[in-house]
This record gives C-alpha cells, sequence and structure tokens, in this order.
C-alpha cells in the first residue's frame, strides 16, 4: 500500500511538471476513445432499432384488382398462424385509400383527381420475431408469390437483414480505427514517460545502487501512464456526453423518430465503465513499455 502511494505522488508530480508532453499523450488517448465511444453509441442504437423492428416486422401482400373472393379464401388460409406468421388482416382497396388519407393529408386531394381508387387491397402479416421464422420467412414469399390473385410480396425483413449488415460493417470499422488509434497513444504515452524517465535517470540510478525495490523505482512510471490514460478516458466520456446531448433534441429525436426508434440512447454505464478502464489499460501498457525498455 506505501509503495502504491508513493508511485501515485510521484506520478501527479511528474505530470505537474512535465503536463505540456502530457497533454499530448493524453489528448490522443481521449481521441481515440472518442472515436470509438461514437462507433459504439452509433452500433448500440442500431442494434436496438435492428431489435425493435424485428418485434414489429411485418409483410404485405399485395392483391389484383379482379382477385376473386375464393382466391381471397386461398390466400387468407396461406396466412393462417404459424411459426413464421403471428397473424394477419385483410386491407380492402376502400380502407387502403382512406389511411393514405389520414396519412398523407397534403396529397389527398391530388389522389382524388386520379378518378379510380388506385391502391391495391392486401394482407398486413404480423411475423413472429427469431431465427425460426427468418428460416420460413423466404419460401412463404416464394410460395405466396405463386398464389393466384397475388401481385406483389413485400415484407420488413429484407430491411432488417440490410440494418444488421450495415451495423456489423460499422462496428467492424470502429474496432479497426480505434485500434489504430488506441495503438498510437500507447506508444504516445511509452515516449512521453521514457522523457520523464530520462530527466531523473541520475536519481533512478542513485536508488538502484542502494537497492531500492523496482516498485519503488519504475512503478511511478507506469501509474503515470495509467493516470494519463484514465484522465484521456474522462475526457473522451465528456466529449462523447457533450456532443450527444448538443445533438440530441435538434438531430437525434427527430431522427429517432423518422425511422421508428422509440428513443436514442447513450452509452450505458457498464460501457462507460469498461471505456474509463480501458484507457487507464492503455496509458498502464504505454508505462510498462517506457519502464521497461529504460
Amino acid at each position: 500500500m506505501r509503495a502504491l502511494r508513493y508511485a501515485f505522488d510521484e506520478a501527479v508530480a511528474s505530470l505537474g511538471r512535465g503536463w505540456h508532453s502530457g497533454l499530448l499523450s493524453t489528448a490522443t488517448i481521449a481521441l481515440a476513445l472518442f472515436v470509438l465511444g461514437g462507433f459504439l453509441i452509433v452500433t448500440a442504437n442500431l442494434e436496438r432499432l435492428g431489435a425493435e423492428w424485428s418485434g414489429a416486422a411485418e409483410m404485405s401482400v399485395y392483391l389484383r384488382d379482379d382477385v376473386t373472393e375464393a382466391q381471397r379464401q386461398s390466400i387468407d388460409a396461406a396466412l393462417a398462424p404459424s411459426r413464421v406468421v403471428a397473424a394477419h388482416e385483410y386491407v380492402s382497396k376502400a380502407e387502403a385509400l382512406a389511411r393514405f388519407k389520414r396519412t398523407f393529408g397534403d396529397l389527398a386531394t391530388a389522389i382524388d383527381t386520379l378518378g379510380d381508387n388506385p391502391l391495391p387491397a392486401s394482407f398486413e402479416v404480423r411475423l413472429r420475431p427469431g431465427p425460426a421464422a427468418a428460416e420460413g420467412l423466404e419460401s412463404l414469399g416464394r410460395r405466396l408469390q405463386q398464389v393466384p390473385g397475388v401481385v406483389d410480396v413485400r415484407y420488413d425483413r429484407q430491411w432488417l437483414d440490410r440494418l444488421l449488415s450495415a451495423v456489423a460493417i460499422i462496428r467492424g470499422a470502429g474496432l479497426v480505427l480505434g485500434s489504430v488509434l488506441t495503438f498510437a497513444a500507447a506508444l504516445t504515452v511509452a515516449n512521453v514517460v521514457r522523457l520523464a524517465l530520462y530527466t531523473r535517470r541520475d536519481e533512478l540510478n542513485i536508488m538502484q545502487l542502494v537497492g531500492a525495490p523496482q516498485v519503488y523505482v519504475r512503478g511511478p512510471f507506469v501509474m503515470e501512464g495509467m493516470l494519463q490514460g484514465g484522465i484521456g478516458a474522462a475526457l473522451a466520456l465528456a466529449g462523447l456526453a457533450a456532443a450527444f446531448l448538443a445533438l440530441r433534441a435538434r438531430y437525434l429525436v427527430p431522427l429517432a423518430s423518422a425511422i421508428n426508434l422509440t428513443s436514442v440512447h447513450f452509452l450505458p454505464l457498464s460501457l462507460c465503465v469498461l471505456l474509463v478502464a480501458g484507457g487507464m489499460a492503455v496509458g498502464c501498457l504505454g508505462g510498462l513499455v517506457a519502464a521497461w525498455k529504460s
């Protein structure tokens, strides 16, 4: 405990003496974690969007205008509840037109000028979430395309697959960029700590000659790197929170409403703690490299 206290006090004093160079390494760590945290916020909210869309996924089966009652009943039977279909509802041409006018009031007069109702009747199908339903969805869509009276089949799962692919790409790009910046931050910390070590080289040589334990000789420099990493991570979280709050009301909330996301969330507490711990680990690694090689 005494060695830890000594290392902490010496690290704080060293940071005070060389704050110009320490500021560079701290800023590098803050930038690396700011970028990584930004990607984490984006991917976490996109994953929530995918989960919400998956829970409300629907299939639309559009019917021909000349569909017969027998054909409609056949389609209705094909959409009976199963491992893919949770429920379905028939929407007539008149109901489709009324919905369109409610949703797009500005276009109501324009569609009235067309004369006959151009919107088709359809079945709105509520899909079950989960991988089992996803596996049978394609075959159900192909079957329905072959049923007489069906003109087209559209389903949300296609958009979900694209969304999940986009999330994977964004997460991968964030991890690669974050890893590169983190490596650069570790090297910066190592160089800054090495400079601090060289300025006290004579003092350290005397300590080694009198038999001081290595934890007292090298420990302060490892602690200095850890403090730089922790401060950098705290600055990154503060920057992320400030940017999130500044953009939330003006851009993020309207965007969430437009894509049917209930709300946009900041990073959970567990990820914030992991970011701080990761920053301290990066700084500690840089301090270890500098102390070991000097």
